[in-house]
């Protein structure tokens, strides 16, 4: 019999060591360095011999790309818009995707939704490890989905899940939750590191060679990020972040890898008594009830993959009872908004130390992109100043250190989606200008030209 293995790995990242250490070198972070036993019964135990798969002389041939046929892998539609949309037209066979999100925000209900209308087409399975057969059946009455067809399996022995797999072969297969798997021949508890790297790099193997496409539930820690190691993102084909507030009734999918489609496209969902339906307009969607003619308030248009939405940022300026005052935002860079602020003051004489600035994008929406810049500003002095901007006016624009107007990209996609809602007013950098004469416009649309930051404040306050 084998000795057993003692590594030290870090809670955080997955770094391995021989030895404890205080401070991981990986990461950086301190005390995350926890003690892990490897089993080793016999050697085979090395090569994972607890996943048994047929293996033939056709695996492990050797292939000229140039003869493999391109049939861009056939997709399995959820038949949920949204859905498929993020994964690029639906999910790939033999796939392995990776989808978190904070507890509550309507995973399981979303991919219960998914194993219903696949169920249609093709063989499905619902590998529950943190629900019981009838919480489960309690969920789909509620949602009124039809569970007869839906076959499900209560297990979190890594051996018993790959045994089922193998014996019954589903074309699609839910894996909720990863943390809850463990695997026999590893000491740490289900959820450590070590435990999440081998139950991934195990269910890998089997959607590789059953072609099996296989969704996994991932928890998040309290920064936003998937719990356990970083090699577990790496090692699936998407990864796949579904976000939003509780308290608010639209939820975000996002994919921020997807071997076969594009990264950083979102769908977007609302959450209703009978489960999560698609929102096919999200700018209507956002921008709905908003309020019109109100200082510190402005619209502007944000990409999100390939699709442009509108979206409504407000700001509220009010002068601050400390030394510090409050930089508060949601939806926004709070380190950006500092920078605006500054650029502000530096190049229009306009100082916001005298108060606090809380900015928001309204919908729990986030811009992660620049165009935006000119809109906050505006929206920033507006509230100072106590005067509101023209409702029917799209602000564009990225702003640079020198209080400039800097071009953005896509500038024909955004004017469009805002001509499409019925906005004809926009304020564009002026090094956009090329690019918008491509664009065949309304004779009651205006574009307003604009290449300083002072220059636009000039106009929208004059």
């Amino acid at each position: 019999m084998a000795k057993n293995k003692t590594v030290y790995t870090c809670e955080e990242c997955g770094y391995e060591s021989s030895g404890w250490l205080g401070k991981c070198p990986g990461c950086g972070t301190w005390n995350s360095l926890v003690e892990t036993v490897i089993q080793r019964k016999s050697v085979k135990n090395n090569n994972r011999a607890w996943l048994e798969l047929d293996q033939n002389a056709d695996q492990q041939a050797i292939f000229n790309l140039a003869t493999i046929e391109n049939d861009d892998r056939e997709r399995l539609c959820s038949d949920i818009e949204e859905m498929d949309r993020v994964l690029g037209g639906g999910f790939v066979r033999g796939s392995l995707v990776l989808l978190g999100g904070d507890p509550g925000i309507g995973k399981s209900t979303l991919l219960l939704q998914t194993l219903a209308n696949l169920n249609a087409q093709y063989s499905t399975l619902y590998v529950s490890g943190e629900e019981s057969p009838a919480q489960i059946k309690m969920r789909a009455d509620r949602l009124q989905i039809k569970a007869k067809q839906i076959r499900m399996l209560t297990a979190t022995d890594f051996a018993s899940i790959a045994h089922t797999l193998q014996k019954h072969k589903p074309e699609f297969a839910v894996i909720d939750s990863i943390q809850s798997i463990y695997v026999e021949e590893l000491s740490g508890a289900p959820g450590s590191v070590s435990q999440i790297r081998e139950a991934t790099a195990g269910l890998l193997r089997l959607a590789k060679a059953l072609n099996i496409t296989i969704v996994l539930v991932g928890h998040v820690t309290k920064e936003g990020g998937i719990a356990g190691p970083r090699v577990l993102e790496h090692m699936v084909d998407a990864v796949l972040y579904f976000e939003g507030e509780k308290t608010n009734q639209y939820r975000i999918l996002r994919a921020v890898k997807n071997r076969f489609g594009t990264t950083n496209e979102v769908g977007m969902f609302e959450m209703t008594q009978s489960g999560l339906k698609s929102v096919d307009n999200p700018s209507t969607a956002m921008l709905e009830g908003r309020p019109l003619n109100v200082p510190g308030t402005t619209i502007t248009s944000t990409l999100e993959g390939s699709r442009s939405i509108l979206l409504e940022i407000q700001a509220l300026l009010n002068p601050t009872d400390f030394a510090q005052p409050i930089r508060n935002t949601q939806g926004i860079d709070r380190l950006r908004l500092n920078m605006l602020l500054a650029i502000l003051h530096k190049s229009c004489g306009i100082a916001t130390a005298p108060y606090d600035a809380y900015v928001n994008v309204t919908g729990g929406m986030k811009i992660i992109e620049t165009s935006a810049d000119l809109a906050i500003v505006a929206a920033v002095v507006s509230s100072i100043q106590d005067k509101p901007i023209a409702s029917d006016l799209i602000i564009l624009g990225e702003l640079g250190l020198a209080g400039e107007v800097r071009m953005i990209t896509a500038i024909e996609r955004r004017i469009i989606e805002g001509l499409r809602l019925g906005w004809n007013k926009f304020v564009v950098p002026a090094a956009c200008k090329r690019s918008v004469k491509n664009i065949n416009l309304p004779e009651d649309c205006e574009i307003f030209y604009v290449s300083l930051l002072q220059e636009a404040l000039d106009f929208l306050f004059s």
